[in-house]
């Protein structure tokens, strides 16, 4: 009973969770959105380094961030009563938006590597990256199959649900590690100037380190919001997955 008791204490309700993950989100494309302004020169569409900064801003806000949202959604308690299927075009058109600004942001580097001859898809962050982009299409257009389109069999969702969900944290995961190499590799790139050296852990460096270190962070506290049970939606056999709004 004491430890219940102790547990129950330590139980954080979810919507202010959600609020400062919210915030920590936002901070982390503040922070890169001013590390690719500040100090790598903003952002443009002419092919050149301005136009690389893209990647890192659009990447960071689609892959980790909104990914992240677009994971949680089903945590909010308002979607444990009532119809599934305003929540599951939310949970699907998030991640759709994330997968639209990723798609966007493969396009600013490679747009870039080309323009200025540099090689394409040498680097362990550019497999590891293309290699979620490319997980994260699977697991998008199997869920729509499986989860909206309304001649889904009932035994194919429950047969592809736990992989869908194990899927989902896999390929943040991935994601935020694509993005914390990313910002290392950029690093060791830009900061070669004698006064200026990666090593030498210039302002630029402090700065772009800390924001991996959110991200990460922001990555991990979705992972464990979405495996911490009392924030985990009530199944329930007596709901069809695909039901409409007004019905029960």
């Amino acid at each position: 009973r004491s430890h219940q008791r102790s547990v129950a204490m330590l139980d954080v309700p979810f919507p202010p969770f959600c609020a400062f993950l919210g915030s920590l989100g936002l901070l982390c494309v503040a922070l890169v959105g001013a590390w690719c302004q500040h100090w790598r020169g903003g952002f443009s569409l002419d092919g050149g380094s301005r136009t690389f900064n893209w990647h890192p801003v659009l990447m960071v806000t689609g892959l980790v961030v909104l990914y992240g949202a677009a994971a949680l959604v089903y945590r909010i308690p308002n979607t444990w009563s009532g119809p599934k299927l305003p929540w599951k075009l939310l949970h699907g058109g998030l991640a759709l938006g994330a997968f639209v600004l990723t798609v966007l942001g493969l396009a600013a580097v490679f747009c870039f590597h080309n323009s200025n001859g540099t090689p394409n898809m040498y680097s362990l962050h550019s497999w590891m990256g293309l290699g979620t982009v490319l997980l994260f299409s699977c697991q998008w257009a199997a869920g729509f199959g499986a989860f909206l389109l309304p001649w889904a069999p009932t035994w194919l969702r429950q047969l592809y649900k736990p992989i869908h969900v194990f899927f989902g944290s896999t390929i943040l995961m991935l994601s935020v590690a694509s993005c914390v190499s990313g910002i290392n590799e950029k690093l060791f790139f830009s900061l070669k100037n004698g006064t200026t050296q990666y090593k030498l852990l210039p302002t630029e460096a402090v700065f772009a380190n800390t924001l991996g270190i959110l991200i990460l962070l922001f990555g991990v506290l979705v992972v464990g919001a979405l495996a911490r049970p009392s924030w985990k939606r009530p199944d329930s056999d007596s709901l069809d997955s695909r039901q409409v709004p007004g019905t029960r």
